[in-house]
């Protein structure tokens, strides 16, 4: 696989895990908004049936949250993992670029630095 075939492969990869995000975001969303409406009718009608029906709505309400935070969790984890792969997929990009323009890395420049601490600590006692 040539390197432009490779950082296409890179880039389609990157597009799906951003996508997955943004689709996820949107169902988090709307899932909100579906929510917020049924809070309202069910206000609503507890309103118009009095006291019993409002105990009632209440406690399916207090159910709906258990299921809801459930799910909640579940895409939290899921929109975790996806953000995961986001980075994972972005770093290797910015690293194989990075690398392409011969740009040291983090590990490089550690090395240098205490390999400069040796030279002077060596200097030094050479001078005294």
């Amino acid at each position: 696989m040539s390197k432009r075939q490779k950082e296409l492969a890179a880039e389609a990869t990157e597009n799906q895990v951003l996508e997955q995000a943004r689709d996820l975001a949107a169902k988090i969303g709307e899932s909100a908004s579906k929510i917020w409406l049924a809070g309202l009718g069910a206000f609503s009608k507890a309103q118009k049936g009095g006291a019993n029906l409002f105990e009632e709505l209440v406690a399916e309400g207090e159910k709906a949250q258990e299921r809801t935070d459930e799910r909640l969790a579940e895409m939290r984890e899921k929109a975790s993992e996806t953000w995961g792969k986001v980075e994972k997929v972005f770093d290797g990009g910015v690293g194989r670029a990075l690398h392409a323009f011969n740009v040291p890395t983090r590990e490089d420049i550690d090395t240098l630095s205490e390999r400069v601490n040796d030279l002077t600590t060596i200097t030094k006692k050479l001078a005294a």
